[in-house]
């Protein structure tokens, strides 16, 4: 089911399935979301929930019990349950059932809201452990925007953009899983990140932890448009495009979590940046999303 917010000229779409926001338009109807055209990548905005990122040989220990589970989780693919709505925002609840009992076997409330703002759309995730023993889990957000926006523009015409200069390698990934051990020099006291679809193809995803800054800009060196993405408390912020099809979109990626790491243990709770909440506890992660 599609449900339409609306504020100030400008709409969004979120779907139940996944409780993904999958459309927003500003009030010169320009649409900011990635399509989700299958012939590139037919994801638009997917929740990662309960782990980020791909297990190593897809399998996991869970309560010591080897589980297998999908790329990025489970929660992408589950109907979620309207639980509040207003004119410009909307709540959606996704609970445990017995498919998700047996691949992560605890009691959990996963609940998103999509709301419009005055420059654009937040989109908060509450999770909370409704059962009676710790609860381990990863969380990440996928945000893919179109990129170029405007007609007659180019990837390579955009830039990333942060508030302040950064020292930071981008993680590269062996056999294994990630290595903190090995990094390619990517942002050398820089603030800016020229776009190139050679990062993409040589590394397929960028990944920075230790950032300072706490938002990011996606704009155009031509028109000046673009996005503006704050990512408070997230420790990880990925870059995304499927490699070698020069695909007109790019996704930002606030994680708590990553992929598989060399070394790390079997269980899920190992995993970096894996958050534990005790019995009745709650967290919330969220992100907002500026238009330029």
């Amino acid at each position: 089911m599609e449900l339409e917010l609306k504020r100030g000229g400008r709409t969004a779409r979120v779907e139940t399935l996944g409780a993904e926001l999958v459309s927003y338009r500003d009030e010169a109807d320009r649409e900011y979301i990635w399509s989700g055209d299958p012939a590139y990548w037919p994801g638009r905005n997917p929740l990662l929930f309960p782990i980020v990122g791909g297990l190593k040989d897809g399998k996991i220990y869970v309560k010591g019990k080897e589980v297998s589970m999908e790329r990025h989780g489970f929660a992408r693919r589950r109907e979620f349950a309207v639980t509040g709505r207003g004119e410009d925002w909307a709540e959606l609840t996704l609970e445990q059932d017995e498919d998700t009992l047996a691949l992560y076997p605890w009691p959990f409330r996963l609940t998103v809201r999509q709301q419009l703002t005055d420059g654009g759309f937040s989109t908060a995730v509450t999770v909370t452990n409704t059962g009676s023993e710790p609860m381990p889990f990863c969380l990440g957000a996928h945000t893919a925007f179109r990129c170029p926006l405007e007609p007659g523009e180019a990837f390579a015409d955009y830039d990333i953009v942060f508030p302040q200069r950064e020292i930071c390698p981008t993680l590269l990934p062996d056999a294994n899983g990630l290595d903190w051990n090995r990094a390619l020099p990517c942002l050398e006291d820089a603030d800016t990140l020229p776009l190139s679809y050679r990062w993409f193809d040589e590394m397929d995803t960028l990944i920075f932890r230790g950032l300072k800054s706490q938002s990011v800009r996606l704009v155009s060196r031509r028109s000046g448009r673009g996005v503006e993405m704050a990512f408070p408390g997230w420790p990880v912020l990925a870059f995304w495009t499927v490699a070698h099809k020069q695909a007109p979109y790019l996704c930002i990626e606030p994680w708590h979590g990553c992929p598989a790491v060399v070394g790390e243990g079997p269980e899920l709770a190992d995993k970096a940046f894996c958050i534990t909440l005790a019995p009745g506890e709650s967290r919330t992660l969220d992100y907002q999303v500026n238009t330029l």
